[in-house]
């Protein structure tokens, strides 16, 4: 039996939501539902360290993509597709409340209890770095209640929402449940899983690291195929009921783990610049259960009312490079880092008979769209003046139109050794990296050189101000908080 399948009988007796009527299980309030343009379902799958070249159809020259591969050719492909930060937790945020994470105050991964938690940040609350001459802002602990989510917007309309995977979004009172969706699978505080088998604990114990709503079921059993199997039960309950499922795996990130038949498969392949074949091996289960699910949308006959956007929360983790994790090549760098490998992710849409087959498109998106987008398809045009992002439904219908917008990133903190506090501007094809500790500030053009081999700072003055003004106005009108001199 399904967590979902307990939730249901042991827990809330589900019944169906009405057309025009929400039943909260959460809190036990109701409210009415707008009258929406269109009735369809959304499935959100927000996969976690997934790097831009880690899927068969964005080059991957090792592992095995072939669902995503088909939802690509299924749908359209987004090439220049941003993840609002090169870290987990403020794209999360982003994603879900449509604002810039310089907005939310959410700017670094957020703490689990296990790692000592992390409370709410003042906006005069500053971190001392040892050695260093600045103070970095403290990052916010939790995604405050008081932020509108994609799930609660969706319960206006009637939606059953269900949330499965990976939070990471703050402890008890701020967990999916609290945010809006009815049904809340895996979701907590950790940033990863103590295990990828069940029953997921970490080899020694340590108190408040385990998932407190993901009870054992069959011990040995994967994690990606648990979660398809969740999904897969949740939407055969609500066949007849308009659901929204935001599907975040815990995969890909650590622990690298993969099931052993598949490792012995990829242990026998010729590697190509790419090569690890435990994190293969857990690709490949994520992909497996994509396939899973929309296999069956197709059995229940859901395909073609179904809204599907697959993406990822930042770039891939390279991790050691003498035994690497994945390779971002062409890009440069990976998770965390500044620079295209830490912040590009493969996005892909899929929704037969409105969004045409077989589709590329290279205009720039980030996280913050998502938001903009599903409400346009409802019939709600009034949200655009809440968040930071645009609809992409004219891209859908023609994927040679180009959003014209510059896009921004902020990270205000010290991170390892060679990480420092950062912010970017992306102008047309220039992006312009500025660090506020004083280091050199890079600026690259992304059309010539998109491995950011070649640093203009100096032989385009002209460009850089231009980016640099613009990046300065965005930090006020956001009121990102910047590091400050100590003392």
């Amino acid at each position: 039996m399904t967590s979902l399948h307990l939730f249901f009988h042991q827990t809330l007796k589900f019944k169906a939501f009405q057309l025009f009527l929400v039943v909260v299980f959460s809190t036990g309030t109701v409210c009415f539902a707008q009258d929406a343009k269109e009735d369809f379902n959304i499935i959100l799958i927000h996969v976690d360290d997934l790097g831009w070249a880690d899927i068969g159809v964005l080059g991957s020259d090792f592992y095995e993509t072939p669902n995503i591969d088909r939802l690509a050719a299924e749908g359209i492909l987004f090439t220049n597709s941003y993840a609002a930060a090169a870290i987990c937790s403020p794209t999360r945020a982003a994603l879900l409340t449509g604002k810039y994470p310089a907005r939310t105050g959410i700017t670094d991964w957020i703490r689990a209890k296990f790692q000592g938690g992390s409370e709410m940040a003042l906006p005069d609350e500053y971190e001392e770095n040892l050695g260093k001459e600045w103070k970095t802002p403290k990052n916010q602990g939790f995604l405050p209640l008081e932020e509108m989510t994609l799930a609660e917007r969706l319960r206006q309309y009637g939606y059953t929402n269900l949330h499965i995977g990976k939070w990471h979004l703050g402890e008890e009172g701020h967990f999916p449940e609290d945010q809006g969706f009815h049904i809340n699978i895996g979701g907590n505080d950790l940033g990863q899983p103590p295990s990828y088998f069940d029953p997921y604990l970490p080899e020694k114990p340590v108190q408040h690291y385990e998932f407190k709503n993901l009870p054992p079921r069959k011990k040995g059993e994967f994690l990606m195929d648990r979660e398809g199997d969740e999904v897969v039960a949740f939407i055969q309950s609500q066949e007849k009921n308009k659901f929204f499922i935001h599907w975040a795996p815990y995969a890909v990130h650590t622990p690298i783990m993969g099931k052993a038949e598949i490792i012995a498969k990829y242990q026998q392949k010729k590697k190509g610049i790419q090569g690890n074949p435990v994190y293969a091996a857990l690709v490949e289960s994520l992909d497996q259960n994509v396939g899973k699910v929309m296999m069956e949308l197709d059995r229940l006959g859901l395909r073609n009312n179904t809204l599907v956007i697959f993406t990822s929360d930042n770039g891939g983790l390279i991790g050691n490079p003498t035994q690497p994790i994945t390779d971002n090549s062409p890009l440069r760098s990976q998770k965390g880092y500044p620079y295209e490998g830490g912040i590009r992710v493969p996005t892909i849409v899929r929704w037969p008979g409105k969004i045409k087959a077989g589709q590329k498109s290279d205009t720039p998106i980030i996280s913050m769209d998502w938001i903009p987008t599903i409400m346009e398809y409802l019939g709600d045009k009034t949200v655009k003046e809440a968040v930071d992002g645009v609809s992409l439904i004219k891209v859908f219908d023609n994927s040679d139109q180009n959003i014209t917008r510059d896009l921004f990133w902020h990270f205000p903190h010290f991170r390892g050794t060679d990480i420092v506090p950062y912010a970017i501007a992306r102008s047309g094809d220039f992006k312009l990296i500025h660090y506020f500790d004083g280091s050199k500030a890079e600026l690259f053009d992304l059309k010539s050189d998109p491995r950011e081999s070649l640093n203009m700072i100096d032989s385009d003055p002209e460009t850089a101000g231009l980016l640099l003004k613009k990046l300065e106005k965005w930090l006020i009108e956001t009121k990102a908080r910047i590091p400050i001199k100590a003392g």
